[in-house]
Parts: C-alpha cells; sequence; structure tokens
C-alpha cells in the first residue's frame, strides 16, 4: 500500500513543527519519495542525527508503506 505525500509530510511536522518540508514522488507510484526537510531542531547536530530525526518521526512506515525515500536536511540560515 502506497503512502501519499501529505502524510509523509503530516508526520514530519508532527515530531518537527518548526519543520519547512518539499515533498516529491519520484516515480509517481507512491513509494518512491524525496523530501527536503528544514529544522531548527537540526543545529548542531550531523546528518546522521538529522536524518535519524526523521527517520523516527516516519516510524513503522519506513520500509512498509513507504519504501524509499531520499532525504535531504538542514538548519535554517540565520
Amino acid at each position: 500500500m502506497a503512502m501519499d505525500a501529505a502524510e509523509i509530510e503530516r508526520l514530519i511536522k508532527a515530531a518537527l513543527p518548526d519543520a519547512q518540508v518539499t515533498i516529491e514522488d519520484l516515480r509517481g507510484d507512491g513509494d518512491h519519495y524525496a523530501a527536503h526537510v528544514v529544522s531548527g531542531a537540526f543545529r548542531g547536530k550531523s546528518r546522521v542525527q538529522q536524518h535519524q530525526l526523521v527517520y523516527q518521526a516516519l516510524g513503522v512506515h519506513m520500509g512498509g508503506q513507504l519504501h524509499a525515500l531520499a532525504l535531504q536536511t538542514s538548519a535554517p540560515q540565520d
């Protein structure tokens, strides 16, 4: 069962309320997405730690409903 982009965005924003999230369906199949997430929660964290925060937000959906996610993360520029 595919997952829609709005649900991915909702889950990320529930965990990271200040996040600016851009989602792109890479294949049009609802299984392969690219996401760009900007959040103040990423300040001072390594790229791996930033990605872990996003994966935690998506929880059990990763690898199930959401097959693949190309992820770019960053803290906001001041």
